[in-house]
Protein backbone atom coordinates (compact mmCIF):
# COMPACT_ATOMS: atom_id res chain seq x y z
CA UNK A 1 0.00 0.00 0.00
CA UNK A 2 1.60 3.20 -0.64
CA UNK A 3 1.51 5.85 1.73
CA UNK A 4 0.14 9.49 1.39
CA UNK A 5 -0.22 12.35 3.40
CA UNK A 6 -2.05 15.54 3.14
CA UNK A 7 0.29 17.00 0.34
CA UNK A 8 -0.06 14.56 -1.61
CA UNK A 9 -3.96 12.79 -1.19
CA UNK A 10 -5.96 15.12 -3.58
CA UNK A 11 -3.68 14.49 -6.58
CA UNK A 12 -3.68 10.46 -5.88
CA UNK A 13 -8.05 10.22 -5.36
CA UNK A 14 -8.60 12.15 -8.28
CA UNK A 15 -5.80 11.25 -10.64
CA UNK A 16 -5.95 7.61 -10.43
CA UNK A 17 -7.25 5.60 -13.24
CA UNK A 18 -8.57 2.59 -10.77
CA UNK A 19 -11.27 3.37 -7.56
CA UNK A 20 -9.02 3.98 -5.22
CA UNK A 21 -9.26 1.84 -1.30
CA UNK A 22 -8.18 4.78 1.77
CA UNK A 23 -6.97 2.73 4.78
CA UNK A 24 -6.73 5.38 7.65
CA UNK A 25 -4.62 4.08 10.67
CA UNK A 26 -2.53 5.40 13.78
CA UNK A 27 0.79 3.60 14.59
CA UNK A 28 -0.29 3.13 18.16
CA UNK A 29 -3.54 1.39 17.39
CA UNK A 30 -3.98 -2.44 17.68
CA UNK A 31 -6.67 -3.46 15.73
CA UNK A 32 -4.53 -1.00 12.96
CA UNK A 33 -1.83 -3.39 13.34
CA UNK A 34 -3.80 -6.28 12.80
CA UNK A 35 -6.26 -4.84 9.79
CA UNK A 36 -2.88 -3.71 7.79
CA UNK A 37 -1.64 -7.18 6.99
CA UNK A 38 -5.73 -8.34 5.51
CA UNK A 39 -5.67 -5.18 3.47
CA UNK A 40 -2.53 -5.71 1.80
CA UNK A 41 -3.41 -8.93 1.17
CA UNK A 42 -6.72 -7.72 -0.69
CA UNK A 43 -4.57 -4.57 -1.82
CA UNK A 44 -2.02 -7.33 -3.61
CA UNK A 45 -4.87 -9.58 -5.13
CA UNK A 46 -7.09 -6.68 -6.40
CA UNK A 47 -3.82 -4.43 -7.62
CA UNK A 48 -5.20 -4.11 -11.12
CA UNK A 49 -8.91 -2.83 -9.98
CA UNK A 50 -8.32 -1.15 -6.80
CA UNK A 51 -5.47 1.75 -5.67
CA UNK A 52 -4.82 0.80 -1.83
CA UNK A 53 -3.39 3.78 0.07
CA UNK A 54 -3.05 4.12 3.83
CA UNK A 55 -3.06 7.74 5.84
CA UNK A 56 -1.87 7.72 9.10
CA UNK A 57 -3.94 9.91 11.21
CA UNK A 58 -1.45 11.38 13.59
CA UNK A 59 0.40 12.60 10.67
CA UNK A 60 -2.25 13.90 8.39
CA UNK A 61 -4.89 15.05 11.08
CA UNK A 62 -7.04 16.77 8.78
CA UNK A 63 -7.76 14.16 6.50
CA UNK A 64 -8.71 12.03 9.85
CA UNK A 65 -10.97 14.41 10.72
CA UNK A 66 -12.74 14.84 7.67
CA UNK A 67 -13.08 11.42 6.68
CA UNK A 68 -12.79 9.23 9.75
CA UNK A 69 -15.38 9.96 12.91
CA UNK A 70 -12.54 9.20 15.31
CA UNK A 71 -12.54 5.24 14.35
CA UNK A 72 -9.21 3.44 13.07
CA UNK A 73 -8.72 1.63 11.42
CA UNK A 74 -11.37 3.36 8.83
CA UNK A 75 -11.76 2.41 5.40
CA UNK A 76 -12.64 5.34 2.43
CA UNK A 77 -13.89 4.09 -0.76
CA UNK A 78 -13.58 6.39 -3.88
CA UNK A 79 -14.19 7.05 -7.46
CA UNK A 80 -12.81 9.49 -9.46
CA UNK A 81 -12.17 11.79 -6.11
CA UNK A 82 -15.77 11.17 -4.98
CA UNK A 83 -16.61 9.02 -1.85
CA UNK A 84 -18.75 6.23 -2.40
CA UNK A 85 -18.74 4.62 0.73
CA UNK A 86 -16.84 4.36 4.26
CA UNK A 87 -16.45 1.77 7.02
CA UNK A 88 -14.29 1.16 9.84
CA UNK A 89 -13.35 -1.38 12.54
CA UNK A 90 -11.28 -4.67 12.19
CA UNK A 91 -13.15 -7.23 9.95
CA UNK A 92 -12.07 -10.50 7.78
CA UNK A 93 -10.27 -10.44 4.01
CA UNK A 94 -13.55 -12.32 3.07
CA UNK A 95 -15.45 -9.69 4.27
CA UNK A 96 -13.07 -6.80 3.27
CA UNK A 97 -13.31 -8.38 -0.19
CA UNK A 98 -17.03 -8.44 -0.19
CA UNK A 99 -17.64 -4.98 0.31
CA UNK A 100 -15.25 -3.43 -1.77
CA UNK A 101 -17.14 -5.57 -4.94
CA UNK A 102 -20.42 -4.36 -3.59
CA UNK A 103 -19.40 -0.76 -3.77
CA UNK A 104 -17.62 -0.88 -6.57
CA UNK A 105 -20.45 -2.74 -8.25
CA UNK A 106 -22.51 0.25 -7.80
CA UNK A 107 -20.67 2.87 -8.65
Amino acid sequence: MKHVTTANFPAVIHNSGVPVVVMFYASWCAKCAMMKPIAEEISGKYHAQYLFIEVDIDESPLLAKTYTDDLVPTFVCFKSGTVLASFGGLISSSILEERLKKIFRKS
